[in-house]
């Protein structure tokens, strides 16, 4: 007697959470983001490659869907730091495995 397997049914919200972070650059922002908050200019340095106008979409992008939010520091000089979501810190710890399997067989 052999088992059969019941396929995986791909829910619409698991669809759309792949295609939201298979995005490029989506992943590496997230990461970036994960241990402080940063400047827009400390992002772009971490990712070289990203261009500015992509780094802006992407970040626009990660605060629509509530994983980024943008600080404005009114202190002088005035500033402006992007930040985790409690929701983006969850998903950067998902990611966190993503990143493990990489590591070991990337």
């Amino acid at each position: 007697m052999s088992e059969e397997k019941t396929p995986r049914n791909l829910s619409e919200k698991v669809e759309k959470l792949y295609q939201f972070i298979s995005k490029k650059w989506t992943g590496l922002i997230i990461h970036a983001l994960m241990d402080e908050p940063k400047r827009f200019s400390e992002i772009h340095s971490f990712i070289p490659d990203l261009s500015k106008r992509m780094l802006n979409e992407r970040i626009k992008e990660l605060e629509h869907h509530g994983i980024v939010i943008r600080n404005v520091i009114t202190e002088r000089p005035i500033r402006t730091e992007y930040s985790l979501t409690k929701k983006g810190h969850e998903l950067g710890k998902a990611l966190d495995v993503v990143e493990l399997w990489a590591k070991k067989w990337m």
